[in-house]
């Protein structure tokens, strides 16, 4: 194989960008021709719930190559940064020890953020407490927890926005659990960046009017392939409040038409402009916070394909 000809282990590669930017096609081309395996780094596709929302790979992708660490989490499960990155370099590890090159995939920048360059060491907070405090935010709202934290945690709660729920909530029971606040927490010793992996990251970044065309491809896709379906299987089972699925992208507008409160042409617009949204906050993100050795300005095809290989085998072959 290509890999056991060279001098390339332990070498991994990094898959980035958002939603609709072409990063898994591009990953299964890779695994194909230079003998590899797909980690995921998408803090939704871990979970085993949702496939068609999420976008997870389907069984006639997986069948092409091994994937890993999608679908891998039950509904009980909270994935943070740091657990995805014990179970992503116990896999690369893996995937090593078999001559093989593993290619991390994923529109997550937190995940490939603590994979390239460590994450802070955090304090694992009871499930209780994290169960009291979103019950107190379905209660009395956001407003009233910032308050909370505001007191409490100044130096946090100036980095948060008052309307953001879900970070408010992680801030305080940081501080609720621990009595020191999450800045605080912040400033401790970084875990080690693995030290025996060499990384080569490609970053997807289409031009905003191409980007905004695949994404409402992408929703009108997940809409004929059963997504409405999905989504009200899962809510007859009841998940908590906090489950992060219910909160992915297409969800909530999805939650809305099944409970009569919106039409079908209403469910696809605010579909499409949420997706559309989100691929922009992705692109800043990339764009602004993530350092990548190749940058392609449009969506993975054939066009870009030989120049992107040749990069990729250059990587390998380099001492």
């Amino acid at each position: 194989c290509f890999l056991c000809a060279t001098k390339t282990l332990p070498r991994l590669l990094i898959i980035a960008g958002p939603t609709a930017s072409g990063k898994s096609k591009l990953a299964l081309d890779v695994a194909d021709r230079l003998n590899g395996i797909v980690i995921n780094a998408d803090s939704m596709q871990v979970y085993t719930d949702l496939q068609v929302v999420t976008a997870r790979p389907t069984t006639e992708i997986t069948d092409l190559a091994p994937h890993h660490l999608y679908g891998v989490l039950g509904m009980e499960a909270r994935c943070s940064a740091g657990q995805w990155r014990a179970l992503a370099i116990t896999t690369i590890d893996e995937v090593h020890k078999r001559e093989r090159l593993p290619i991390v995939v994923g529109g997550t920048g937190l995940y490939l953020k603590a994979l390239m360059l460590g994450l802070h060491t955090m304090p694992s907070v009871p499930r209780d407490i994290r169960e009291h405090l979103n019950q107190r935010l379905s209660e009395e709202g956001a407003a009233a927890l910032y308050e909370e934290l505001s007191s409490g945690d100044p130096a946090t709660a100036t980095d948060l926005y008052p309307a953001d729920g879900q970070r408010i909530v992680r801030a305080l029971e940081i501080l609720l659990h621990t009595g020191r606040g999450l800045r605080s927490w912040q400033t401790n010793e970084v875990s080690e960046v693995p030290a025996n992996l060499r990384f080569f990251a490609i970053s997807l970044l289409p031009l905003r009017d191409d980007l905004y065309a695949a994404a409402n491809t992408r929703f009108d896709e997940m809409l004929d392939g059963g997504a409405i379906d999905e989504v009200a299987s899962l809510l007859e089972r009841s998940p908590p409040d906090d489950f992060p699925l219910l909160k992915a992208v297409g969800v909530p507008p999805i939650r809305a038409y099944l409970g009569s409160e919106i039409d079908r042409e209403r469910l696809r617009e605010l579909g499409k402009r949420d997706t559309r949204r989100y691929a922009k906050r992705q692109m800043t993100w990339f764009r602004h916070q993530f350092v990548s050795e190749m940058s392609i300005e449009t969506k993975y095809s054939e066009i870009n394909r030989n120049k992107i290989f040749s990069k990729i085998r250059s990587f390998l072959l380099t001492d």
